[in-house]
């Protein structure tokens, strides 16, 4: 009997559950999880947590206490169905804030080793700002592992490859929705989608030049987008995506691969050229910014559902 594209595309790359639903985690027997506000706040929702979430919330001492209580009490029943990471996201109100992203990244590793799960286990999922990005050098320095989120463009990635980072997570759909909305016309298909181009980009100059940190492609709008990028160290799958992997038959074609690292990596870029190397990518700068507010939008509905549950 012929495998299905998932178990396929399981020997090729480490599949990667992107939701906080337990059940569709259940499902797919995915290496790792990564969670996001609007993940959380999908999580949160359903009617089985609602009583636990509700006592998590009243005994927490304030409202960001309880974001962070609610977000390890998800991650927490994740790492249980799960063998490898799973990605626990600072509050994006701190995308521009070094200090606090550290504070808020030690509060989260602290609660998780309070639930009995080692540092080893969690990825810090922090925006790919330059003050995030600082960020993250530091706490990989202190042996805190980090998932680079929301990157568009090769800036973001060489920065993060610089400091050191676990995982990027280049988003791949959310590049293509920026195309299409300025070239509606064009043909974005198989190996012409924008986003597709961006994380083959970013793999092969992590791989040539011999940098450890990992490629972890994300944000898919359709299976077409995870199929040109098997062999990718990782690739995060939304349930639907996932499901549709399963329910296929056909033969999948790897069309990622390592090669021999170079001797010497390139100069890193420091502040000033990251800042305008951004600058110059509007697509990158613009979706960077909408998905900062996106998540802090997602994040102040938490807030709200949490509040009522406190006073409920």
């Amino acid at each position: 009997m012929a495998e299905d594209l998932l178990t396929q595309l399981k020997t090729m790359s480490t599949v990667v559950a992107d939701t906080g639903d337990i059940e569709a985690i259940q499902r797919f027997s995915p290496t790792d999880a990564t969670t996001n506000p609007s993940l959380i706040l999908q999580a949160a929702q359903h009617e089985g947590r609602r009583e636990r979430l509700a006592e998590i919330a009243r005994q927490a001492t304030d409202i960001d206490d309880a974001l962070d209580a609610v977000a390890v009490e998800i991650g927490s029943e994740i790492s249980g169905l799960v063998p490898g990471y799973v990605s626990t996201e600072v509050s994006a109100r701190l995308s521009f804030d070094t200090e606090a992203t550290l504070a808020r990244a030690h509060s989260l590793i602290e609660r998780y080793d309070r639930h009995g799960i080692g540092p080893e286990r969690i990825l810090i999922k922090i925006a790919s700002t330059w003050e995030g990005i600082r960020a993250a050098r530091q706490l990989e320095r202190e042996g805190i592992h980090c998932n680079l989120t929301l990157l568009f463009s090769f800036a973001q990635a060489q920065a993060c490859a610089d400091a050191g980072v676990t995982l990027v997570s280049p988003f791949v759909g959310r590049i293509l929705d920026w195309n299409r909305d300025k070239w509606p016309d064009a043909d974005f298909s198989g190996d012409n989608d924008p986003g597709v181009k961006s994380v083959k980009r970013i793999y092969e100059h992590y791989k040539g030049h011999g940098y450890k940190t990992i490629v972890m492609g994300a944000s898919f709008r359709n299976t077409g987008e995870i199929l040109a990028l098997a062999g990718c160290d990782r690739l995060t799958i939304s349930p639907a995506l996932l499901s549709e992997l399963a329910e296929s038959q056909d033969r999948l074609e790897r069309r990622l691969t390592p090669v021999d690292a170079e001797t010497s990596p390139p100069e890193p870029q420091d502040e000033a050229e990251y800042r305008w190397a951004m600058n110059e990518d509007a697509m990158a700068t613009e979706k960077l910014a909408e998905g900062i507010r996106k998540f802090a939008d997602d994040q102040r509905k938490l807030e709200k559902l949490l509040g009522e549950l406190r006073q409920g």
